[in-house]
């Protein structure tokens, strides 16, 4: 009696929330997801697993761009719209074989999407009216990182939280690709920190290696002899024609040099290569030679430095020197980074945490939490307000729905209530992810918040069979915005 196309629908839908949902909260596991390239990912990061995995049935893909959405915008809380959408349509199926037609359901999901936003307001326990301060911003990304590195979220947020306020001028301004992560092999994730400038894992050329107060000139072009457009030729008659044209290119190049040296600039960035003979005067002149081939990361250079990328060889205007107070060549657990340091510097515009870990699975893991915390601190500057975590969100609002249910009288009822189910999913997975019986947590859970205990959540830890713990006051929360947004796409991309 149901549509097999419907069901078809439902059943991609279905698969891909079982795949992220085991991925959800701290307990979540990693999967081992290897793309078309065959490159080996290591994650439980649902976004990441969304953007790897080849999702081709269309109704899987309209939650897919769900999830896009919410990590563009909020970088965080990917997976729970793609879980919430998945228990929905599960829900919607039960619906289905019951004879609510297609319609209906839609109506009841629409109506529920709109009361939930009501009550989530209603639901916000904290607001972070001052995220200059360290231990609010510390407070208010805790949850994001210790979902993805639970055990670390406290050494984590706290390296951040320094890095997003050395560059948060405005909240206008706030940039979330500032916050750099230089990714180092070897050591634990406790021996990372957060450098105020620029890190880059590559050695520099030449012998230099250290420079303090140091001008920046940058280069977007080659340090080298120029070749010429179109082909010319050149008639050498003796041999003293050829010395003559190997001098004139010589001192073309010194010339260059030098110009860039009486300037004042001691250290040289090019975003292409740098020819011998001009590696030669410029150990000459002692200036520090640094390379740099990716286009982006000379932007940064740029920008924490505060210096403009020439396109032509010669000496730079004052005003298009960077400065910064030291540029070194350090070497961090085997590997050599050049270091450009602004310490001083109040108007500081790139900071950078410098990962530290033993494979690079978890290097790349680690890059995503500090992504994930930097999106948060970014979503909290533009709204501040909190709701408690840990599933008791959901929970809460799940029972207010079920009593909104029962206030209707048509077949709306019926939608509206297994809507409410849906967001059980949360709690539900937490539970499971962490080994405890899911229906006793739930039933402890809605027993708690029967007694107007709103923000008790799920706690992991727990040894008993309750595991019910105070979401608040132990500090887990999660973004209104956030939540708000996620639920709200994961109804759209149900409906």
């Amino acid at each position: 009696g149901v549509d097999e196309a419907v069901l078809k629908n439902l059943e991609a839908c279905k698969a891909l929330s079982t795949i992220t949902r085991t991925s959800l909260g701290p307990n979540g596991m990693n999967k081992l997801v290897v793309n078309h390239l065959d490159k080996v990912f290591l994650t439980s990061d649902a976004a990441t697993i969304l953007k790897e995995m080849e999702i081709v049935h269309p109704a899987a893909k309209l939650v897919g761009f769900g999830a896009d959405m919410q990590e563009k915008e909020f970088g965080d809380s990917t997976n729970l719209v793609v879980v919430f959408a998945g228990e929905l349509l599960i829900n919607a199926e039960d619906l289905l074989r019951m004879g609510l037609h297609t319609s209906q359901i839609v109506a009841g999901y629409t109506k529920a999407g709109l009361k939930l936003q009501e009550i989530l307001e209603g639901l916000v326990v904290f607001k972070a009216d001052d995220m200059k301060n360290v231990d609010i911003a510390r407070k208010a990304i805790r949850t994001a990182l210790a979902s993805k590195q639970y055990g670390y979220e406290d050494v984590l947020s706290d390296l951040v939280a320094k890095a997003c306020l050395q560059i948060c001028r405005s909240p206008k301004s706030f940039n979330v690709d500032n916050v750099r992560v230089a990714k180092v092999l070897g050591g634990s994730i406790t021996d990372s920190l957060v450098i105020k400038g620029l890190c880059m894992t590559r050695g520099a050329e030449g012998t230099v290696k250290h420079v303090k107060n140091a001008k920046v000139a940058i280069f977007a072009t080659a340090l080298d002899a120029s070749t010429t457009e179109t082909k010319g030729t050149v008639l050498m008659k003796n041999a003293q024609d050829i010395l003559d044209y190997n001098m004139g290119e010589e001192k073309a190049i010194e010339e260059t040099i030098k110009q860039i040296a009486s300037s004042g600039a001691n250290v040289v960035v090019t975003g292409q290569s740098f020819g011998e003979m001009a590696l030669h005067f410029m150990e000459r002149h002692s200036l520090m030679a640094v390379k740099c081939p990716s286009k982006f990361e000379l932007r940064r250079i740029c920008k924490a430095t505060g210096g403009t990328a020439l396109a032509r060889m010669g000496a730079p205007l004052p005003e298009e020197m960077g400065t910064c107070d030291s540029v070194s060549v350090e070497e961090i657990g085997g590997t050599t980074c050049v270091v450009f340091n602004n310490e001083s510097s109040e108007n500081a515009q790139v900071a950078t945490i410098l990962a530290r870990s033993s494979t690079q699975n978890m290097l790349d893991d680690l890059e995503r939490a500090v992504d994930d915390g930097v999106n948060v601190f970014k979503g909290a500057l533009r709204d501040g307000r909190f709701v408690a975590g840990a599933g008791a969100t959901e929970i809460e609002i799940s029972r207010q729905l079920q009593a909104f249910g029962e206030t209707h009288a048509g077949l709306d009822q019926y939608s509206i209530k297994k809507y409410a189910e849906s967001l059980e999913v949360v709690p539900r997975t937490l539970a499971e992810n962490a080994g405890l019986t899911a229906s006793d947590v739930i039933s402890s859970l809605y027993a708690a918040h029967e007694t107007g205990k709103n923000s008790s959540g799920v706690d992991i830890e727990s040894e008993n069979e309750e595991g019910v713990l105070d979401a608040t006051a132990q500090g887990i929360l999660d973004h209104y915005a956030a939540k708000s947004w996620a639920l709200r796409l994961a109804t759209d991309a149900a409906v």
